[in-house]
């Protein structure tokens, strides 16, 4: 256990001195929902999205997070390692290039949980955005969208060759699904098909289920689903398909 404290230790280090990792990952999830909550209209009911603007925003800026975590972040590092003989090296140690990818994960899912605290934290206080009652649910959500999420960049680590190729991965990745999830548009205000496709992607199900936490304690049994879906089926794809060099 020491020899993965210490090399979490040194995983938490790297990602604090990478300005682009903390920025994209802690910084622009707290911009994004400062900008939108000094929006006056963003404060007003709308029939539409039956809520308050800020308060549909505040969970699309946690999955934005996580994913730049899941899509840019851990595979980034991951493939990095892989390229530069990092793991190799490890390889032929008593520190096992394994715990590697759980101190790296470890360090990514704390951020997620940082995030998540600034995030609702500055919402409650500024715009008396509600925080979650049932702890429980809200936990569920957290955990299937954080585990599904990072699952998806191991997979991208697992089977993508170069630090430019999972870059590029993650950006085709990321604009697509991120519509899905609303950031761009509400999908409530697109056409049927959008707001049907989204609850069977990753971000779209992860804003579902933190939704469905919020006004009714746990989240619903079809995000739950898509979320494990997705943990279980690259999780394992991962894990069969990783490459040490």
């Amino acid at each position: 256990m020491r020899a993965l404290y210490r090399i979490t230790a040194v995983e938490l280090t790297l990602f604090l001195r990478d300005p682009a990792a903390y920025f994209w990952t802690l910084i622009f999830p707290v911009a994004l929902v400062a900008i939108i909550g000094i929006i006056p209209s963003a404060h007003e009911f709308s029939a539409e999205l039956g809520g308050r603007v800020i308060d549909y925003y505040t969970p699309v800026a946690l999955v934005t997070s996580y994913a730049f975590l899941g899509l840019f972040v851990t595979p980034g590092y991951l493939v990095g390692y892989r390229e530069k003989g990092v793991l190799r090296r490890l390889s032929t140690t008593p520190v096992g290039p394994a715990r590697v990818l759980t101190a790296q994960l470890s360090v990514q899912t704390a951020t997620a949980v940082v995030t998540t605290v600034l995030v609702l934290g500055m919402s409650a206080m500024l715009w008396d955005v509600e925080l979650p009652d049932h702890v429980g649910g809200f936990l569920l959500a957290f955990l299937l969208s954080v585990t599904a999420i990072l699952a998806i960049g191991s997979f991208l680590a697992a089977v993508v060759p170069t630090s430019k190729a999972v870059n590029a991965m993650g950006s085709t990745l990321f604009f697509p699904l991120m519509f899905f999830a609303g950031l761009y548009v509400p999908t409530e205000l697109l056409p049927a098909p959008v707001p049907a496709i989204a609850d069977f992607t990753p971000l779209g199900a992860a804003v579902e289920a933190f939704g469905n936490a919020a006004e009714n304690g746990w989240p619903g049994i079809t995000p739950s689903a898509v979320l494990a879906g997705y943990a279980a089926v690259f999780g394992l794809a991962a894990a069969r398909f990783f490459r040490w060099e």
